[in-house]
């Protein structure tokens, strides 16, 4: 095996600052991921108004970006096996740009589902792709920051959405405010056309050198590399199964199974159905203006932003459940106060700005727990043997639930009413707490390898990584 001279090797402080590029770099994916979820909010009354659109042909165009995130993510598992993980992101930021110049110019709304379904292939690929990628090449003790690192990146981009819709609402423009996004998905190739592949993918490949090299300038230190390497190698001999390990092994089955359940419930919170329908939800809270809804709906983006940096302080010091925890009461106490004051009559500013309150409420409690943890435990929990596949699944399950909840809101509100929809989301929140109680491992500064090989051994989910 090939090394490197001394004089090659990196001080600590240029291997921290090349690790933190390459995250962050990676992370952008979530940016675009976020522009492309937050834009759509804004732009919908418009799209409405020039093609005189039904509620029901307005879910379509919303749902359509998660059918194709649904195929993109089933195709990401082959495509980051096959090409490796850094070309899957270059594929996905190509989609990111085709998508978002085809949506600005798209002449109906045919063509504009035609534009979303490409976009929706982008953000599939890449919301399987970054967290992968990301687990694989952060240091266990930083893994769960960095993987929550691209969580805040799509807070930042639903924001930076917002705020776009806002100053293009007055031009009353739809077309910009989805063309535009056209502008940072080619920063997003830039950059990811400078990123090394993943060493765990190298290895897997027989490029050892190369993955040494790459171990190397993120670690910056001989000892770590090799230790790094030791750790992983004999694991990564291990052919990537899929299909066979599934249909074989039950151990597998309860992994895909729990990242399943984690992805339906992240969708079940609701937290989409704020970003997707913002002016609406503020419309029921009696903001009657399309000026008043946007700037609250900015609102909103500002606290999911600053209460992901939450997550980021926090996740590796106290650990993955205890946060979930916390973030379930939060949002279940935010969403059953906005059902009960949405039951009472939201009048009067007193009344709106606590229907605010509860609406943030929630957020914060998403943006802290569920929305980065989810990823995280995701990307933690499957072997490496079946890491790729059960990411898949996961990933596309939830697109699918993101596309069903996308797809039932407005039919929701008008069949079993606004208080009673939100205190739903609010029981299914408290549901989501009991899962994470049973079923969901304690992963903070486990590696990898020994999540994948209690699982394989037999040990409960709950326990997995315990007694290293």
């Amino acid at each position: 095996m090939s090394t490197l001279t001394d004089r090659s090797i990196p001080t600590h402080s240029q291997a921290r600052r090349y690790g933190l590029f390459v995250c962050l770099m990676a992370a952008l994916a979530g940016l675009l991921f976020g522009l492309d979820i937050g834009v759509i909010s804004g732009a919908l009354p418009f799209i409405a108004k020039h093609f005189v659109l039904s509620d029901r042909y307005q879910e379509w165009i919303v749902s359509s970006m998660m059918v194709g995130a649904a195929i993109g993510a089933l195709g990401a598992g082959w495509l980051s096996w096959r090409l490796g993980r850094r070309n899957a992101l270059v594929l996905a930021a190509v989609l990111f740009i085709v998508g978002s110049l085809y949506s600005g110019v798209a002449g109906s709304p045919v063509h504009l589902i035609g534009a979303r379904l490409v976009l929706g292939l982008a953000v599939g690929m890449a919301s399987f792709t970054a967290p992968l990628y990301l687990s694989e090449v952060a240091p266990r003790h930083v893994r769960g920051a960095m993987i929550s690192t691209y969580q805040l990146m799509i807070t930042v981009g639903i924001l930076a959405a917002f705020l776009s819709n806002i100053g293009l609402s007055y031009i009353a423009d739809w077309r910009w405010m989805l063309g535009v996004i056209a502008i940072p998905a080619v920063f997003f190739l830039a950059g990811v056309l400078a990123l090394p592949d993943s060493p765990r993918w190298l290895l897997q490949r027989n490029r050892a050198a190369e993955a040494r090299s790459v171990l190397q300038r993120l670690y910056g230190n001989s000892a770590d590399v090799q230790a790094e390497l030791d750790q992983v190698n004999e694991d990564n001999t291990r052919p990537q199964k899929g299909w066979s390990l599934l249909r074989k092994n039950s151990n597998f089955r309860r992994s895909v199974l729990l990242g399943v359940v984690l992805q339906v419930f992240q969708q079940l919170t609701g937290i989409n159905v704020v970003m997707y329908y913002a002016p609406r939800i503020f419309e029921l809270a009696g903001y009657a203006t399309h000026e008043q809804q946007l700037w609250a709906t900015v609102i909103v983006g500002l606290v999911n932003v600053l209460a992901t940096f939450g997550a980021i302080a926090f996740v590796d010091r106290w650990g993955r459940k205890p946060i979930l925890y916390a973030g379930c009461a939060v949002m279940a106490c935010g969403r059953c106060s906005l059902g009960v004051l949405l039951h009472v009559g939201v009048a009067g500013l007193t009344a709106q700005m606590l229907a605010v309150a509860a609406l943030l409420l929630f957020i914060a409690g998403f943006a802290m727990s569920a929305g980065p943890l989810v990823w995280i435990l995701c990307s933690e929990i499957q072997p490496q043997q079946g890491r790729d596949f059960g990411i898949a699944v996961s990933t596309l399950v939830n697109w699918v639930a993101n596309m069903a909840v996308a797809a039932t809101f407005l039919s929701l509100l008008s069949t079993v009413g606004e208080a009673n929809t939100f205190v739903l989301y609010a029981v299914l929140n408290v549901v989501f707490a009991a899962v994470v109680f049973f079923y969901v491992p304690e992963t903070r500064g486990v590696s990898l390898e020994k999540l994948g090989n209690d699982l394989m051994s037999g040990k409960r989910l709950r326990d997995l990584g315990k007694g290293q």
